[in-house]
Formats: structure tokens, sequence, C-alpha cells
């Protein structure tokens, strides 16, 4: 009976290390945050519309991980702008901002942290902030040097991030993912142009006429884009979307075109 016992002990004491284990990994990964200033200073800030409210936020987080930070009203999110969050790590300060587009207020702000996915960004920190958004208001004046300090160290990271993943090459996966891709395009394109033509070939009578209004779509399409770039090289800069688009149209003008003809051509006379 103590066999039994020790045994069930023992597996109370691995469902709990499942469970309570990854919580507690993600308690710990969490990162802090405080809130150290803001421009105009708080707590209460009255501004006219479209002007920026800044945050200076200090932060400490264990893994790398992207803050957001957010005003709210009553609870709900304000209608407002809002900075977007790079990927942070270590201990230090980020610059946070908001605004909002019309009058209204702002009695909190609201902190999330994560990869931005809805079940991976929780809520870290809640933030008293009155704010009053009036068309009256005076407009701040120049902000202080900490906000063109923080600017300055968000676009010096935003770049080595960029080179960073410049220098991470692409997987397999997503090389085999991007040229599949490009063939379906590639493919799509040629039945969308290709298939009026042969219709136009092989079809009799009104059925011809009708195939003429796909290809006669495609082929004013492709000669603006031809004329137009002969005279300005920059005015089709996404001409490839713009070929794979009619050509999408026109594939599914003959699908439509084919199916109805086939359906006559087997009524019973």
């Amino acid at each position: 009976m103590r066999g039994w016992k020790a045994v069930a002990c023992a597996g109370w004491l691995v469902l709990l290390g499942v469970f309570v284990g990854p919580v507690r990994a993600q308690a710990a990964a969490t990162p802090v945050v405080e809130l150290r200033e803001t421009f105009p200073p708080g707590p209460e800030i009255r501004v006219p519309p479209n002007a920026t409210v800044y945050l200076r936020i200090g932060y400490s987080a264990p893994a790398p991980v992207h803050i957001w930070a957010r005003p709210y009203f009553h609870g709900r999110p304000a209608e407002a702008g809002s900075s977007p969050s790079l990927q942070y790590s270590g201990d230090g300060e980020t610059l946070g901002f908001f605004f909002l587009f019309k009058p209204g207020q702002v009695d909190e702000v609201r902190v999330t942290a994560g990869d931005g996915r809805p079940g991976s960004t929780p809520e870290i920190a809640r933030w008293p902030l009155v704010v009053a958004v009036e068309a009256g208001a005076p407009a701040p004046g120049a902000p202080p040097a900490w906000v063109a300090s923080l600017r300055a160290q968000e676009h010096a990271r935003a770049d080595q991030l960029r080179a960073q993943a410049a220098q991470v090459p692409p997987s397999a996966g997503s090389i085999a993912w991007f040229s599949g891709f490009m063939l379906l395009m590639l493919g799509l394109a040629a039945a969308g142009i290709g298939w009026p033509l042969w219709a136009l070939w092989r079809w009799r009578g009104g059925w011809r006429w009708l195939a003429a209004v796909p290809a006669a779509a495609v082929a004013f399409v492709l000669l603006r884009i031809v004329l137009d770039t002969a005279r300005d090289p920059t005015s089709h800069n996404l001409w490839p979307f713009e070929v794979v688009m009619v050509a999408g149209a026109s594939l599914l003008a003959m699908l439509s075109l084919a199916l109805v003809r086939r359906l006559r051509e087997a009524r019973p006379q």
C-alpha cells in the first residue's frame, strides 16, 4: 500500500512540475517596466489634437521582447496613434509616445510585452496618466533633451536590427516557399494571357468574340505598361503585380466562358 502511495505522490509531483514549471519560467521572463517621465509633464496633461505625448520608459527584460505602451480611457483603447516597438533585452530605456487625432481623454497607459500575438503578449503594467485633448489647448513647447536622446537611440537600434537581419541567410524553407509562390504567379499570368489567345484561335462564332474581351483587357494593360515605362521608367514599379491582377481576372473570365460553353454543348439538341 505504501508503494502505491509513493507512486501516486511521485505522479502528482511530476504533474505539478509540468504545469507549474512553464508558468514560473514565463513569469521569470516577463519584463519589468516603469514610467520615469513624461512630456508634457504629468500627472495631468492638456494638449491640442495631434500633439504628441512622450513617455520615458525604463525596462528590465531577461529575454528579447517587444514592449508597447498604449493610451486608454475608461478601460477602452483611446482613438490614438501610438509608438511601435523594437525588440529589447537587458536593462535600458525606450521612448514611447501617443497622440489623439481629435478631442478626447486618456486616464491611463497600459503596457503589453511579447511577440505581438494576442496569446503571447500579456499586459504587464498600468500607469495612471490624465491627458485632456482639447481644441483650444496650448501647444506644448520644445521637448526636453531625453526625448531627442531616446529617439536617436531608437533609430540606432533599428539600424542595428536591420543589419543583423540582413546578415541572416534565408532558410531552405523560405527559399522554397518564395520560389513556389513566384512559379505559381508566373503560371497564373501565363494562363491568363495565353488562354484568351488560344480561344481566339480555336473557338468559333460568338464564343470567339467573348474570348476577345479578356484578351483585349490583357493587351491594353500590357501595352499601357510598355508605353508608360518608355516615357517614365518609374511609372510602373509594381508592374508584375499589375500583370498578375489582370491575368487573374482574365483567367476567371475564361473559366466562366469555358464552363458555360461546355454546358451548352452538353445540352441535348
